[in-house]
C-alpha cells in the first residue's frame, strides 16, 4: 500500500521539479463550454489491495449512477479516469501526473496517507480538488494541503477512541506496533497525545518497515514480549496486518493476559469477506478493533444487496472505505452540480514555464491549471447531504462532522460490537446518531462497554502488564539505617535487610496474585542516614524501580513518584526534656482557667442584683440605704458559693432564679474540687517548651534527625532558621544533646516523627516528654515510578494486610514498646475551661432574663396606672391663686416608683381609684370638675 522509503527521494524530487515550473500567470486558457456533456474526474488508488478491491467497484457504482440521475449534472456526465498507483509512492507519483494531462476537475482517492502527501503538491498547484475516501493521516489536515479534502474519518479522532479504551480499563501503558510511514508514524503520534491527557503513555514505539518480512517482525514481537506491558496497540497496513498476528500467535502471545487493539485496517480485511478463512480468524480471537461506524439506514441497505451484481467486483462483501470511497463520487458531483448551475466555467489555462525539455520525455506542457478550482473547492467544504455513510458535511477543520467507531470484539467466527466511541459520546453502547442529539453528557453511566472475550478466551479483566521478562527483577532502594534499625537495617542474610518495614512489603507483595522478582540495594554510606528526599528523586529518575523503607508521604515527593497506601500513621511532634514542677502558693487558682474564673466572677454578681431587683420593694432585708444595699448585693452573691446567705427570699421570680443558680453553684463546687485534688495530687512535669508556636519563637537550637525530612520543614514551611537546627545521628545524640541543653551546646527540643519518637522514648524509659500535639499528619509508604501499576496492587494488599490484623502483628513483633503517659498533659486536662460549663451559665442567664422581663412588665403596668393624668389640676400653696398644670412623667419619676415598696404603692394605687371614682360621681351630679375654692 505504501511505497518503499529508498523511492521518496525520487518522487519528492520529481514533485519539486514540477510544482515549482508551473507557478506564475495562466496564459493560453482553453475554455470549455458553460454546460459540458462529460466532465472529467479521476481515480487513484491500488487497484490489487484489501481496500482497493472494495473500492474500484463502489467508485464505478456511483459514477453510473450519478450519470442516471436526472436531478443530477442535467445533461452532463462523469467521465471516470482510473489509474493504479500499485502501492508505489513513485508509481503513484508518476499515475498523478499522468492524470493531470486528461484535466480533471478533481481526484478521488488515494487509499495511501504516504502517497497523498506527495500528490497534493501537485494537486495544489494545478487547484484540482483531491478527495480522499482512505488518506487518515492527521497531518494532511494542515493548512500547507489546500486542496486537499478528506471524506472519511481522520485517525486524530481514532487515536483518541483507543485512548478512551486504555483510560475504560485502567492500563498505564501501551506498546504501539506500527509501520513506518507518514500513516503509522503520524498516526502514532496522535496516540501518545491522547494518552497523555489521560496520564497514560506510550512506553515503547515498536516500528518496522513497510513491507517487511516475516522474519524482521518476529524479531520486533520477541523484542516487545521481553517489555513490561501487554497491551499492545496495531496500526498497520491491511495488506501486512494478518501477518503481526500470526508471529504473535507463533510466539504465545495472543494467550490469556495479552491485550491486543487493532485501528480500522483490521476490520477493513474482515469485512471484505462474507466467510472469513478459520485459520484467518484463529489468529485473532480476543482482538479489539475499531471499525468506522456508519449508520444503518435504506440506502446502505440497497447498495449492500446491489454489491453482488456490480461490475469490477472481485470479493464476497466490501468494508467501510468503499461507502466513503462511495459518497466521494457523489460529494463531487452536487459540487459540480452546484458548481456549473452557478454559471461555472470549466476552464484551463497553461503555463509558458512549463515546457518540454530536451531530450525529456516528460510532456510538462500537458499539466494545465484548472481555473476555478478553488472556487469548486469552497463548493465542496459547503456541500451537506446524506449518503451511504450518512450526513456529509465538513467542519471548520475540514474534517467530516461527528466522527464515531464501532467498538468490535473478535471471537469465534467472527466479531460482535461492544460499543460504540463518537467524539459527542465518548465510549457507549447507545449509537451515536442517538447521543449526538442529545445534550452532551460525560456522566460514568453512559461510558461503558459490554463484556469482552479477551485472548485465551477469558472474560476476565488483564491486568495489562506483566514483569519483564529479559530476566532483570525489580530493583528496591532501601534506606541503609544507623539509627532506629527496628524499621529498616542491613541483614546478614537473604534478602539482606530487614526491619518493620520490609516485612510489611514482603507481606503485601506475598498477596498479589503474580511473582514480583526483586532485589534490594541499600543506600547510603552506613555511617549516617541517607537523605531520603534523594531517595525518592533516585526513583524518579529511573535509578530504581522502587524504594521501600520508613519514606514519609509528602506534598512534594508524590509530584515526582507513586506512593502506596500508608502503612503507618506518622506525624512531626516535640520532644523535650522536663522537670516537676514545685507547689505554688498559687495552685488554688489552677483549676479554672482564666475565662472560667472571670465569667463565675461576673455571674455572682450578676445573680445577686438579679435577686436585688426582685427582692427590693417586698422584702425589708434588702432595703434600706445605698451603701447597705450594695454591701447586701455583694454579700449575697457570693455567700451563696458556700450556701451561707441568711437573706430570706420572699418573691416567686427571686425564688426560681435563686433555685437555678445553686444549682449551677453546686456543679461548680463540686468540678472545682474534683480538679484541684487532682492537680495536687499527680505529679507536674513542665518544660519551658510548650509547642510548635514557642518553640518557633524561641532562639534555641532545635535537633532533627538525618536525612529527615523535618529539616526542610522547619526551615522552608516555618521559616526557622538554619542555623538553628542540627542534625543529629542517632537515639544516643539525642539523649545527649536533651542532657546538655541549648546553653551547654545541646538542643531545647527535638522535632521528629512519632513513630521515631515513641521508640526514642521507650529506650530512655520515658525520660523526656512529648510536649503540645502532633502539628502534622503524614504516613509512611513505598514509593515507585510514576504510574507503575504495582503501586496500585501494593496499596490493594497493604488494605488487606490492615484488614486481617497481619500489619498489627507485624507491628507487635518489631515494635512492642514501653508507652509513657503524658502526666503533664493530664494535669493540664484536669483544668476546667468555660466550654465545659456554657450549657448552666446559659440556663441560668436565660431564667434571669425571664423573671426580670416579668417584674419590669409588672412594674410597668403599676406606674402606668399610678402616673398623674395630663390635666391634672395642681393646687397653689395661696389659695387665692389657683391654676391648673401640666405635669408628665419623668426618668426620675419611674426610678423613686419602683425604689417604692410595694405595699406602699398598692396603697396609692388604691386612694387613686376611690377619688376617680368620687370625682366621676361629681361630674354626673353637675358640680364643677375643680376643687371649691
Amino acid at each position: 500500500m505504501e511505497g518503499g522509503s529508498r523511492k521518496a527521494v525520487v518522487f519528492l524530487i520529481l514533485c519539486t521539479w514540477v510544482s515549482m515550473g508551473v507557478m506564475g500567470e495562466s496564459v493560453n486558457a482553453t475554455v470549455s463550454s458553460a454546460k459540458p456533456s462529460t466532465v472529467n474526474i479521476g481515480a487513484l488508488f491500488t487497484l490489487d489491495s484489501v481496500i482497493g478491491r472494495s473500492v474500484k467497484p463502489a467508485v464505478a457504482a456511483a459514477v453510473d449512477d450519478v450519470n442516471n440521475d436526472p436531478t443530477v449534472l442535467a445533461g452532463t456526465k462523469l467521465n471516470l479516469i482510473l489509474h493504479d498507483t500499485n502501492c508505489s509512492g513513485f508509481l503513484g507519483t508518476v499515475k498523478a501526473l499522468e492524470l493531470m494531462e486528461n484535466d480533471v476537475v478533481g481526484v478521488i482517492g488515494p487509499q495511501s496517507s504516504g502517497i497523498a502527501h506527495v500528490i497534493t503538491h501537485v494537486v495544489d498547484e494545478l487547484h484540482v480538488p483531491l478527495l480522499s475516501f482512505g488518506a487518515t493521516d492527521p497531518t494532511l489536515a494542515s493548512l500547507q494541503y489546500p486542496y486537499f479534502l478528506r471524506t472519511t474519518q481522520s485517525d486524530y479522532f481514532q487515536m483518541y477512541a483507543i485512548a478512551d479504551l486504555i483510560e475504560n480499563y485502567g492500563w498505564r501503558e501501551v506498546i504501539a506496533i506500527f509501520v513506518d510511514d507518514d500513516y503509522g508514524r503520524n498516526g502514532i503520534s496522535i496516540l501518545g497525545d491522547a494518552l497523555s491527557t489521560k496520564r497514560a503513555k506510550i512506553s515503547y514505539k515498536a516500528a518496522f518497515a513497510p513491507g517487511a518480512p516475516r522474519s524482521d517482525i518476529n524479531d520486533l514481537l520477541v523484542e516487545v514480549n521481553l517489555m513490561e506491558s501487554r497491551v499492545y496497540v496495531v496500526h498497520v497496513n491491511p495488506d501486512s496486518g494478518l501477518t503481526i498476528f500470526s508471529v504473535a500467535k507463533y510466539l504465545g502471545m495472543m494467550t490469556a493476559g495479552y491485550v491486543w487493539i487493532a485501528t480500522d485496517w483490521l476490520p477493513s480485511v474482515l469485512d471484505s469477506s462474507a466467510v472469513v478463512d478459520p485459520d484467518t480468524m484463529d489468529l485473532i480471537q480476543g482482538v479489539i478493533a475499531l471499525r468506522h461506524h456508519t449508520p444503518d439506514s435504506d440506502m446502505k441497505k440497497s447498495f449492500t444487496s446491489r454489491w453482488k451484481n456490480l461490475k469490477y467486483k472481485e470479493t464476497s462483501s466490501f468494508n467501510s472505505y468503499a461507502l466513503y470511497a462511495y459518497d466521494s463520487v457523489w460529494l463531487l458531483a452536487r459540487a459540480l452540480d452546484v458548481f456549473l448551475s452557478n454559471g461555472g466555467n470549466i476552464s484551463f489555462s497553461s503555463d509558458p514555464r512549463l515546457h518540454n525539455t530536451n531530450g525529456s520525455s516528460l510532456h510538462l506542457t500537458a499539466l494545465r491549471t484548472f481555473k476555478e478550482g478553488q472556487r469548486l473547492l469552497q463548493i465542496l467544504l459547503a456541500v451537506n447531504f446524506t449518503g451511504l455513510t450518512g450526513q456529509i458535511q465538513f467542519d471548520s477543520q475540514r474534517n467530516v462532522i461527528h466522527p464515531a467507531f464501532d467498538v468490535l470484539n473478535i471471537g469465534g467466527t467472527g466479531s460482535r460490537r461492544i460499543g460504540y466511541w463518537s467524539n459527542c459520546s465518548g465510549l457507549s453502547v447507545v449509537a451515536p446518531e442517538i447521543l449526538c442529539m442529545k445534550p452532551p453528557n460525560n456522566s460514568s453511566h453512559n461510558k461503558q462497554l459490554y463484556s469482552v472475550i479477551w485472548p485465551g478466551e477469558t472474560t476476565k479483566h488483564p491486568r495489562g502488564w506483566v514483569f519483564p521478562n529479559n530476566g532483570k527483577p525489580l530493583q528496591i532502594a532501601v534506606p541503609d539505617r544507623v539509627s532506629y534499625k527496628a524499621f529498616v537495617s542491613k541483614d546478614k542474610g537473604y534478602p539482606w535487610v530487614k526491619g518493620y518495614c520490609i516485612d510489611v512489603f514482603e507481606a503485601a507483595v506475598n498477596l498479589l496474585p503474580y511473582a514480583v522478582p526483586r532485589s534490594y540495594k541499600l543506600y547510603g554510606d552506613g555511617l549516617r542516614n541517607p537523605s531520603y528526599d534523594d531517595i525518592v528523586n533516585a526513583v524518579a529518575q529511573h535509578q530504581y524501580d522502587a524504594a521501600v523503607g520508613d519514606i514519609t508521604i509528602t506534598t512534594n515527593r508524590t509530584r515526582i513518584v507513586d506512593f502506596t497506601q500508608p502503612f503507618m500513621e506518622s506525624g512531626l511532634v516535640i520532644v523535650a526534656p522536663v522537670k516537676g514542677r514545685t507547689s505554688s502558693a498559687w495552685a488554688f487558682l489552677r483549676p479554672f482557667t482564666w475565662e472560667m474564673w472571670c465569667v463565675t466572677g461576673a455571674f455572682f454578681l450578676f445573680v445577686g442584683a438579679v435577686v436585688w431587683i426582685l427582692e427590693h420593694r417586698i422584702n425589708r432585708e434588702f432595703r434600706g440605704p445605698p451603701s447597705q444595699q450594695l454591701i447586701t448585693i455583694f454579700w449575697f452573691s457570693f455567700s451563696t458559693m458556700f450556701f451561707a446567705h441568711r437573706e430570706n427570699t420572699v418573691s416567686s421570680l427571686g425564688r426560681l432564679v435563686l433555685i437555678i443558680w445553686l444549682f449551677v453553684v453546686l456543679i461548680i463546687n463540686s468540678s472545682y474540687t474534683a480538679s484541684l485534688t487532682s492537680i495536687l495530687t499527680v505529679q507536674q512535669l513542665t518544660s519551658k517548651i510548650e509547642g510548635i508556636d514557642s518553640l518557633v519563637s524561641s532562639p534555641d537550637p532545635i535537633g532533627v534527625q538525618d536525612g529527615s525530612f523535618a529539616y526542610s520543614y522547619l526551615a522552608n514551611e516555618l521559616n526557622i532558621a538554619v542555623s538553628r537546627i542540627r542534625s543529629l545521628k542517632d537515639s544516643d545524640e539525642y539523649a545527649q544533646a536533651l542532657h546538655l541543653g541549648p546553653k551547654r551546646g545541646g538542643v531545647a527540643a527535638i522535632v521528629d516523627e512519632l513513630p521515631y519518637i515513641e521508640l526514642f522514648m521507650s529506650n530512655t524509659n520515658c525520660e523526656f516528654r512529648v510536649v503540645g500535639q502532633e502539628f502534622t499528619k503524614s504516613g509512611w509508604g513505598f514509593a515507585f515510578q510514576r504510574d507503575s501499576p504495582l503501586a496500585v496492587d501494593l496499596s490493594t494488599a497493604i488494605l488487606q494486610l490492615s484488614e486481617n490484623g497481619e500489619l498489627q502483628r507485624i507491628h507487635d513483633k518489631w515494635l512492642s514498646i514501653q508507652a509513657c503517659s503524658s502526666q503533664d498533659s493530664q494535669a493540664d486536662s484536669s483544668r476546667l475551661s468555660l466550654g465545659s460549663f456554657w450549657g448552666l451559665f446559659l440556663i441560668c442567664g436565660i431564667a434571669c432574663f425571664l423573671a426580670l422581663s416579668i417584674f419590669f412588665c409588672r412594674v410597668c403596668g403599676q406606674y402606668r396606672r399610678y402616673a398623674p393624668e395630663a390635666d391634672e389640676v395642681i393646687e397653689d400653696p395661696e389659695p387665692t391663686r389657683p391654676r391648673c398644670a401640666f405635669r408628665s412623667p419623668s426618668v426620675k419619676d419611674l426610678i423613686d416608683f419602683v425604689d417604692k415598696r410595694e405595699a406602699e404603692i398598692k396603697d396609692m394605687l388604691r386612694r387613686k381609684s376611690s377619688d376617680n371614682r368620687r370625682h366621676s360621681s361629681r361630674s354626673s351630679d353637675g358640680q364643677p370638675g375643680s376643687p371649691s375654692q
